[in-house]
């Protein structure tokens, strides 16, 4: 019996490109000062965890004939050493020529041929640090069913947790004609899913509703003036293969001060600053900008539900909003916004992530691939960019007995996108990565440096 990819993971599987890698990327910046993790130990740790995510030793194999959708079967070649490895910058490394590895690694497809997921453990950071860059493909991942790498390998002890040892034994690979004879079954009891209606909706580059539901339990709400089409951007471009990765830290404490000064959420702040930075941007460019301009983002994000204490439960919840990059007064760009998103409140959310929050790890790794899952359910046509947003512990945690300093999303770019934006609050910060386009915008670290002057200008309005 044959394990088959859901008509969501087989999407994803089929929209990858050379050009347009579908893979979910995590940065995480490690204290090692100790010297605790080094590559010998990261592969035990690994190799200890992967009976909890078992479908990252197994493989995709395409059904002969495409007549029906691809399967999950055990990699009985499986090599945790090709998976897992070793890099390294020139002593003292900075977090510049970081980001620009952490660019370089995102811009490669995955291998489809072996389990689809890699990490890269980089040493030579200044400061004793080194640094772990994973990446999972959207079809691997589901947050749900499937966790991703990284929300396993993470404690919440310094004190390193060892899990027994488990023999694992690989199910025997099913030949051609086995798959084409289950693929036959599968059709006759089920005529409507066929591989032609697949690639018809591969071709039309969009997932029925009825399919998002299916897997996520709830429906994309849209919010405000979000209807049609998306207003024309710059960051609606065609892509190339390659990319660059940007970073911005900030204080958590910083949200909740202004939230608490000018009303609204934590996440209604968070849309803020992104507006402030983007419309600064588009004014650096001499894009036009009247009043009412806006720009349009699909903001499937962990929305916290008692942002007062520290963050314990959350939903993932996909909505379009209009940032209103038009508006030069900060502190109506937060009510506008604020305004937009209360409606949320009145519909129904998608998954509750509550139980993944709860589970021992980092949740953020999961949740975030849920999010870019969420995301790729809307037209493109519809949004600018896609902004992604997980609630992380507000304590420290652990990967072999070395602190976590910080984590960076690195989501993928969607068909025409220039740049995503992923954040993640832990042990009291907000940091955002910032994965963009090489060509069509080269200069996102405008963007980066202009998300300091965004905030700045908010907290500004409420002393």
């Amino acid at each position: 019996m044959v394990t088959r990819l859901t008509p969501r993971d087989a999407t994803f599987y089929a929209l990858e490109s050379g050009k347009n890698p579908i893979h979910v990327g995590s940065l995480m910046i490690v204290d090692n000062a100790t010297g605790k993790l080094d590559y010998d130990t990261l592969l035990d740790v690994v190799e200890r965890r992967l009976p909890t995510v078992p479908r990252y030793r197994q493989k995709i194999r395409e059904v002969p004939f495409g007549l029906g959708r691809p399967v999950w079967v055990d990699d009985r070649e499986f090599d945790i050493t090709y998976h897992i490895r070793r890099s390294a910058l020139p002593k003292p490394g900075s977090d510049a020529q970081l980001n620009d590895l952490i660019a370089r690694l995102a811009s490669r497809p995955l291998d489809g041929s072996r389990p689809l997921w890699e990490m890269y453990l980089v040493e030579g950071l200044a400061g004793d640090r080194v640094a772990l860059f994973c990446k999972s493909h959207a079809a691997l991942t589901d947050g749900i069913e499937a966790l991703e790498i990284g929300h396993v390998i993470l404690e919440t002890s310094d004190a390193p947790h060892k899990p027994a040892e488990q023999i694992w034994v690989p199910a025997r690979e099913p030949s051609g004609l086995s798959l084409i004879g289950d693929a036959l079954v599968h059709m006759a009891a089920r005529p409507a899913d066929t591989a032609g209606a697949l690639r018809r909706s591969i071709e039309e580059a969009t997932v029925t509703m009825g399919d998002v539901a299916k897997t996520f339990a709830g429906f994309a709400s849209v919010l405000g003036t979000a209807t049609g089409t998306a207003p024309t951007s710059p960051l609606n471009a065609t892509v190339s293969r390659n990319r660059r990765f940007e970073v911005v830290r900030t204080d958590l404490e910083d949200y909740r001060k202004i939230r608490s000064r000018r009303g609204g959420s934590i996440n209604d702040v968070i849309l803020a600053v992104i507006s402030g930075a983007l419309r600064n941007w588009l004014m650096s460019r001499g894009e036009p900008i009247t009043e009412s301009a806006t720009l349009r983002a699909v903001v499937p994000m962990s929305v916290y539900l008692d942002s007062t204490e520290d963050i314990a439960l959350s939903e993932v919840t996909s909505f379009l909003v209009d940032l209103p990059v038009g508006e030069p007064n900060p502190a109506i760009r937060l009510s506008h916004i604020a305004h937009a998103t209360e409606a949320r409140g009145r519909v129904q959310h998608g998954v509750t992530a509550a139980t993944l929050v709860g589970l021992e790890g980092f949740a953020p790794a999961s949740l975030h691939a849920m999010s870019v899952r969420a995301a790729s359910s809307f037209a493109q046509r519809t949004f600018n960019l896609v902004i992604t947003n997980a609630p992380g512990p507000q304590t420290p945690m652990y990967i072999a007995g070395a602190r976590l300093l910080e984590m960076f999303p690195v989501s993928p770019l969607l068909k025409n996108q220039a740049l995503t934006i992923g954040l993640t609050s832990y042990n009291g910060k907000v940091n955002y990565g910032l994965n963009a386009d090489r060509d069509a915008m080269s200069d996102v670290d405008v963007v980066t440096a202009l998300m300091y002057e965004s905030m700045e200008e908010l907290l500004d309005v409420c002393s």
